[in-house]
């Protein structure tokens, strides 16, 4: 009974402290947004964020901060101590150049219409006037060398060239830098027993100066589209050129056999007309009974095109 009466006593004194630090908390809350639905003013230095700058042209003076008096309420004030909001300055329609400057001059009624909303007031910048020194920059574009070391599957071949995206890229900087860099070259992209489309991004390796350069990307995509391939084999006539008009040529054998390595899609559309192996009589030396075959075009579906035979035994009647 004595223990139970202890428990109730306890309980009740417990409650007590929760009830007041509950009340203390929602009365604290009550005064933090009280203060904060209150306008104040103040200011702020604000940084500058620069867009649209022109690619030929490079910002000298890139720590520019506008100080900026503002009228809002705390929680505007909360948000903005947070945020840290910068002011955008848009080159292609906020700045005139002069006197190799470029030059912002706009109003605060400009300000306040574009950078803030109705519920902040500004109510004065400094300086009114912000100017940029700047210097001239070399725009280059310059290819993306491709680094690969992929093995396929058995059976498996890629059925048309790697499509690299982009296949250049344009780097913007101070000229004796950008005119050293004539090509760039992408990480190399490591691919075992592939049977599927390649589909890759792929980082672009920058030179040592690169946080003085700027790059329109600074990765590529790399695609490829792999297929199930066949090994064919046709016989095609062998034509011979070059071959002396006062005399005759005859020549063994007059087909020869070619092979080639072809996806299985387009097996049958391969046909001995799409290849054309020619003899050179112009290369024959004198103490030579034979020439070799050589392969003049292929269809572009095929790859890995072999010609069975060495050589062409040939006499020659006049």
């Amino acid at each position: 009974m004595k223990a139970l009466k202890t428990y109730v006593v306890a309980w009740f004194k417990n409650r007590k402290i929760n009830v007041f630090f509950l009340f203390l908390l929602f009365s604290f809350i009550t005064l933090i947004f009280t203060k904060l639905s209150k306008s104040y003013t103040s200011t702020i230095a604000l940084s500058v964020q620069k867009i649209n700058v022109p690619q030929e042209n490079i910002i000298l003076n890139d720590s520019v901060k506008l100080n900026v008096t503002l009228k809002t309420h705390g929680f505007n004030w909360l948000k903005f101590y947070i945020t840290n909001p910068k002011i955008k300055i848009d080159f292609s329609k906020d700045v005139y150049k002069k006197d190799a400057l470029f030059v912002f001059n706009k109003s605060k009624s400009y300000l306040n219409n574009t950078q803030f909303n109705n519920q902040v007031e500004l109510l004065n910048i400094s300086p009114d006037t912000i100017k940029f020194r700047y210097g001239v920059n070399k725009v280059k574009k310059v290819p993306v060398i491709l680094n690969t070391a992929i093995n396929f599957s058995p059976g498996f071949d890629m059925s048309n060239k790697f499509i690299v995206k982009p296949d250049s890229i344009t780097v913007v900087g101070p000229d004796i830098l950008v005119s050293s860099i004539n090509e760039l070259h992408a990480e190399t992209v490591s691919l075992n027993k592939v049977r599927t489309d390649i589909n890759e991004t792929v980082k672009i390796k920058l030179p040592k100066n690169a946080p003085n350069l700027k790059f329109s990307s600074n990765e590529i995509v790399l695609q490829g589209k792999v297929e199930k391939f066949t090994e064919g084999m046709l016989k095609v006539p062998v034509l011979l050129i070059n071959a002396p008009k006062n005399a005759k040529v005859k020549y063994f054998p007059k087909v020869v056999s070619v092979s080639y390595y072809v996806s299985l899609k387009n097996f049958k559309r391969i046909l001995p007309k799409d290849f054309k192996v020619v003899g050179d009589f112009s290369e024959i030396n004198e103490n030579r009974s034979f020439f070799i075959p050589k392969l003049e075009s292929q269809p572009k579906l095929v790859k890995n095109v072999r010609i069975g035979q060495k050589r062409i035994e040939y006499i020659l009647i006049k």
